[in-house]
C-alpha cells in the first residue's frame, strides 16, 4: 500500500497574488493578448532568528515577539486572455507569442477570422467574445499530487474569466524528474 506524502505546510495558507504582465504593450499582439501571472504564495509564520517554522500544534502564539510572518512562493500559473474581437487575428497572435497558444489556436479558432471556428462556437454559449487560456501551471515537488493545481487553477479561472466565452489548456506534464525521464527513455517505468 503507498502511503501519500504528507504536506509540506497547511494547504489553508496558501494564497494567490495575481498580476498583469504588460510585457506585451509595443507589440503587435498588444491589443489583442493579456497576459497574467500567478504566484502560488504559503503564508507561514517562522519562530526565532533562525526562521524555524511554527508547528501546527502552536507552541508560539500569534502574539510572540519572535515570530515573523513571511510568504514563500511554492508555485506558479501563467494565464492569457485573447481578445477575438479587437486588435490583430487572434490566430495569427497566438502563434507569434508562443508554441502553446498557437497548438490551442489550432484547435479552437479559425485562422482567416481569429475567431473561433464554427464547429466550437456551435458547442458554446455566448457569454462573451474572449478565450482564457491557462498556459502553465506548477508547484513546488512537496506540494504536488494532491489535487491543489486544479483547486487554484479553478479560483484563477474564477477571477480572470469574466467577458470569456471559453477557458482552454492543453493538458500535460512538462516538469518530470530526471530520473523518472531516464527510467522512461530506458523503458523501466
Amino acid at each position: 500500500m503507498i502511503e501519500p506524502s504528507p504536506l509540506p505546510g497547511d494547504p489553508s495558507e496558501l494564497h494567490l497574488r495575481i498580476s498583469y504582465d504588460d510585457g506585451l504593450w509595443d507589440t503587435p499582439q498588444a491589443d489583442t493578448l493579456e497576459c497574467w501571472n500567478v504566484a502560488v504564495l504559503h503564508r507561514r509564520r517562522a519562530h526565532g532568528e533562525h526562521h524555524e517554522p511554527v508547528s501546527s500544534s502552536g507552541y508560539a502564539t500569534a502574539d510572540c515577539s519572535s515570530c515573523t510572518v513571511e510568504d514563500v512562493a511554492v508555485g506558479s500559473m501563467t494565464f492569457y486572455r485573447v481578445h477575438l474581437d479587437r486588435g490583430r487575428n487572434a490566430y495569427w497572435a497566438m502563434e507569434e507569442e508562443s508554441e502553446e497558444l498557437y497548438e490551442t489556436a489550432q484547435v479552437l479558432l479559425d485562422p482567416e477570422t481569429g475567431s473561433f471556428t464554427d464547429e466550437v462556437s456551435e458547442r458554446l454559449e455566448y457569454v462573451g467574445s474572449a478565450l482564457l487560456v491557462m498556459n502553465r501551471v506548477t508547484l513546488d515537488p512537496p506540494w504536488r499530487g494532491h489535487g491543489l493545481a486544479a483547486v487554484l487553477a479553478c479560483e484563477v479561472i474564477t477571477l480572470l474569466m469574466a467577458g470569456c466565452r471559453a477557458v482552454a489548456c492543453s493538458p500535460g506534464i512538462t516538469n518530470l524528474s530526471s530520473r523518472r525521464l531516464t527510467a522512461r527513455a530506458s523503458g523501466t517505468a
